[in-house]
């Protein structure tokens, strides 16, 4: 029998929850710095996982820990050393790497087994298996993907410890191994870079003229940081038929004390709308965009123009761009001018003839921009940025080249082996550094395109893919490569060139180019993965946008690699129906027999000895016409598992994405990602029967809640996480059997487990008082709105208050023959330290939540009786769950967000509460 591992009994989840939360807002030397990839998972959970898995709990040794005590404080040893690896400032500390690989060999016979991640993807799994000196194999259908991992784990490896061979570095007369890791790599990529942008800037200065600034800003001249554009249609107003820009905001610059903002003229005598930049403080005129979507008001005659006239006139070619600012780096910060003719003429440039070119994929979903005629790549940049992108890629042959001779010159054998044939010498040296300057080329694209705008607030660029997708803007911002500012390329290759100054290379990485369908040929390996969602997420439709520029640079490099014109599609498993003819249930089976393809693979890959681990995030539900719940990418996802021959042996909800995301915000979208915890289940398993595994259900599922709760799992993650344990109980049978003698199906085993978690929420309503009781019941209903006094006063009478009672409270209004539940910005400001209304008290803490933060929800709290602040916070679970169901999408996240904060609520308490002056009593 496998010994039973850390990540099958405990861990100490917030904690890593915690440090995967706060890695999200870094980034000097990040290896999510190095390229832009979607939905990447954090390191601290990747590093924990792969631990965790492979150290032996200690129930496991009775021999050793022979009763529960002493399970425990081992338990807590290694929790201590967990939580000293997951911190992101010890993930170099050579010491606490070295004691965290120590437990993996004391548990695995003194070797450190093999990790594959059939889906690499940004590569966060198999970086962290480096890290811990274990042999990662990163797999990946995605040539973006490929080569992510390739620079993360398999290159830098090759070239451990080497010096620098360009000439500025020789100079240096450093000792010899005074370069440690790849930091020789690192100094030259810092060195050959400068020498491409220098070089590059010298081809094309004259489309980047400096700026004139005014005497009242010093004169002079100064350096463009950014232009602003907005795109160009005629009116449809036969009468007036003006170049009308078309411009979502007029505002330049909202940081106070640079404000600045552009308004129309309209020119009398001609057909052409012109812009004047204001500074100081004043308000910027109200945009001709109207609403959200793609419609907006003629700036001469007020003619609505529609989004469809909009996008006609874009796919028949006829939307042009107008430069209406120019921003510039000042001696005192950005300065805002207007558009001059220079300005004018220097953005007009032919298109080179070596663009690489495709179509975007028919995704309207995520290619929003397709809509309105953008549907190649070429289409998404300028001109100039297409001269530019094309200077930068073309000259890296020749700089090839000149890194090669430099690196014969240092001694490094001249021995014509490529690095996509393993070589270590000049060549492969040479076109290592030229793969990284790539990678900073690469990070150009996504800071220099038409889908770009300017941050009015931060005063910087906004990239393409602010979101996963491409978006249509009105108004965009083009960057200058060339300036000091976000988006050159200065700022792009120290991104690059931090990264590989740190990474781990204490082993080497192996990256294949495969289709996780199909059969690696590993064995008896550890397997963690971070599968496609579903249809969240279109990988390949995406990458096109960086591959063909990617490709452009390195197909000479990595011939395999870059063999397609575009990222491979047909065998990406993603349940995208665009890809089906608009099928969904054709997705659906495909992404569901290949995902089940895959993980039967995985069985044949995976040993005995190690669990495998599955991370997974979807939110999705759907009803069906018994009103029960389910989830099609769960359902699908569990199936496969299920079907390859496994049981999940534990769950754990991992703090995966970050809450200040865009998509984020009033969305409640997913937080978390469930990682399941798998053993291949024994060919002995037994068969059940629907009504012993709903009784075991009830037996297993209830304290697993109350320890999510417990453990604070956000509301928004609780309806996932709670699957975990239940499918747990349902995988662990050859089949569930129904009354019929038919095997149940996942979709049922997910109703019943929405049903009891439902069952589970619903009884604690009864732990409530009266009046809450009924308010709850009441917002079920008709959450804020008015209901009849007869029926309020029935329903009231049935908790055992009244309406009278209620309304003496302040919690309903009642008057005129209808009631309803007071909204929160109308319930008292202060909060009653001893208030037994638990309804009252969750939407008042709400609310502060809301309006002041964890500072004034500490306040309120400090001092509170009892553990009523506690069930409030309870509530807002409930409450969140009836707001999801009914899509009252505000609603949802604000008590969603009172639940997330709760921790630090406590924390701040205890330490308001740690101040106060104690009391003294005479008796």
């Amino acid at each position: 029998m496998a010994v039973k591992k850390l990540i099958e009994v405990a861990l100490p989840l917030e904690k890593i929850n915690a440090e995967a939360a706060r890695e999200k807002s870094i980034r000097h030397g990040h290896p999510s710095t190095l390229h832009l990839w979607w939905a990447r998972r954090p390191l601290a959970v990747a590093r924990a996982v792969i631990w965790a898995s492979l150290v032996d709990d200690p129930s496991a040794h009775p021999e050793m820990f022979v009763n529960e005590d002493e399970q425990k404080a081992e338990r807590e040893r290694l929790f201590r050393i967990l939580e000293k690896l997951v911190v992101w400032e010890n993930s170099n500390d050579v010491k606490i790497i070295e004691e965290a690989r120590k437990e993996i060999l004391k548990s695995n016979n003194g070797k450190l087994p093999a990790l594959l991640d059939p889906f690499a993807g940004g590569g966060a799994i198999p970086f962290e298996a480096h890290r811990l000196g274990i042999e990662a194999h990163a797999h990946d259908l995605n040539p973006i993907a490929v080569m992510i991992n390739k620079a993360m784990i398999e290159i830098p490896p090759m070239f451990l410890g080497i010096e620098p061979v360009n000439p500025e570095a020789k100079s240096a007369l450093l000792p010899h191994g005074a370069y440690v890791k790849a930091q020789g790599l690192a100094l030259d990529i810092d060195y050959y870079g400068t020498v491409l942008c220098n070089s590059v800037y010298k081809q094309l200065e004259h489309l980047y003229p400096k700026v004139d600034v005014p005497k009242e800003y010093g004169g002079g001249k100064a350096t463009v940081i950014a232009w602003i554009w907005a795109r160009v249609v005629d009116c449809p107003n036969p009468a007036c038929k003006c170049h009308m820009p078309l411009m979502s905001t007029y505002s330049l610059c909202k940081k106070k004390g640079n404000e600045a903002f552009v308004e129309p003229v309209w020119d009398s005598d001609s057909d052409d709308i012109s812009f004047k930049v204001v500074r100081g403080k004043g308000e910027a005129p109200e945009s001709a965009k109207m609403g959200h979507g793609s419609k907006f008001k003629c700036i001469k005659c007020g003619s609505v123009i529609e989004a469809d006239h909009i996008k006609n006139e874009a796919i028949a070619g006829r939307m042009g761009q107008q430069l209406v600012a120019v921003i510039a780096e000042g001696k005192r910060g950005r300065l805002y001018l207007p558009a001059d003719s220079l300005q004018k003429a220097s953005a007009i440039c032919e298109i080179p003839d070596d663009v690489p070119d495709g179509k975007l994929a028919d995704d309207t979903r995520a290619l929003y921009c397709i809509l309105y005629g953008l549907d190649h790549f070429s289409k998404l940049f300028t001109n100039r940025q297409l001269n530019m992108l094309c200077s930068f890629t073309g000259a890296l042959e020749g700089l090839r080249q000149q890194i090669e001779n430099d690196a014969i010159a240092a001694g490094l054998p001249n021995d014509h082996i490529s690095i996509s044939d393993k070589g270590k010498g000049a060549r492969a040296y040479s076109e290592a550094v030229v793969t990284y300057l790539a990678f900073a080329i690469d990070k150009m694209v996504d800071y220099h395109s038409t889908g770009c705008v300017w941050h009015t607030t931060g005063e910087k660029m906004a990239n393409t893919m602010r979101r996963q997708g491409i978006q249509m803007t009105w108004d965009f911002a083009e960057c200058n490569p060339f300036c000091s500012s976000s988006g050159c390329f200065g700022n792009m290759l120290e991104w690059v060139k931090k990264c590989v100054s740190i990474f781990p290379c204490s082993v080497p990485g192996i990256v294949k180019q495969q289709a996780a369908q199909s059969d690696c040929g590993l064995r008896n390996v550890m397997v963690s993965t971070d599968p496609p969602y579903y249809d969240n997420i279109g990988y390949a439709d995406l990458s096109d946008y960086f591959y063909v520029w990617l490709r452009k640079s390195l197909r000479s490099i990595y011939p395999n690699v870059f063999s397609t014109m575009l990222v491979p599609k047909a065998e990406e498993l993603v349940a995208i129906p665009y890809r089906f003819g608009g099928s969904k249930d054709k997705a659906k089976s495909f992404f569901e027999e290949g995902m089940y393809e895959t993980l039967r693979k995985v069985k044949a890959y995976c040993t005995d000895d190690i669990p495998v681990t599955i991370y997974y995030a979807f939110k999705q539900n759907d009803t069906d016409s018994d009103n029960s719940s389910a989830s099609t990418g769960w359902e699908t996802m569990l199936s496969a598992i299920i079907r390859a021959g496994f049981t999940i042996t534990g769950t754990w909800p991992m703090r995966t994405e970050m809450s200040t995301r865009s998509r984020a915000h009033g969305s409640n979208a997913l937080a978390s990602s469930i990682v399941l915890v798998c053993r291949k289940r024994s060919d002995e398993a037994l068969a059940s029967t629907r009504r012993n595994f709903i009784i075991e259900l009830k037996r297993e599922l209830r304290p697993a809640l109350k320890k999510l709760q417990y453990s604070n799992i956000a509301p928004v993650d609780l309806a996932q996480s709670a699957i975990g344990p239940g499918i747990g109980v349902f995988s662990k049978y050859s089949q569930v059997l129904e009354a019929n003698g038919t095997p149940m199906s996942v979709r049922s085993a997910l109703q019943i487990i929405n049903q009891e978690l439902d069952l589970y929420l619903n009884a604690q309503d009864g732990e409530l008082d009266s009046e809450s009781r009924f308010c709850v019941h009441l917002y079920s209903q008709v959450a804020f709105n008015e209901l009849k006094f007869g029926d309020a006063n029935t329903l009231a009478n049935a908790k055992n208050t009244s309406v009278a009672i209620l309304a003496s409270h302040g919690t309903i209004f009642a008057q005129k023959g209808v009631v309803h539940l007071i909204e929160r910005p109308y319930l008292p400001k202060s909060i009653n330290e001893h208030e037994d209304s638990i309804w009252l008290l969750c939407q008042q803490l709400t609310y502060k939540m809301e309006k002041e933060g964890v500072e004034g929800c500490a306040n309120a709290i400090a001092n509170m009786f009892g553990s009523n602040a506690e069930r409030a916070k309870d509530l807002a679970y409930r409450l969140y769950t009836i707001a999801e169901r009914k899509h009252w999408a505000q609603e949802a996240y604000a008590y969603n967000a009172l639940v997330v904060a709760w921790p630090e609520i406590q924390s701040r308490a205890a330490e308001l509460k740690a101040v106060q002056p104690r009391e003294l009593f005479l008796f």
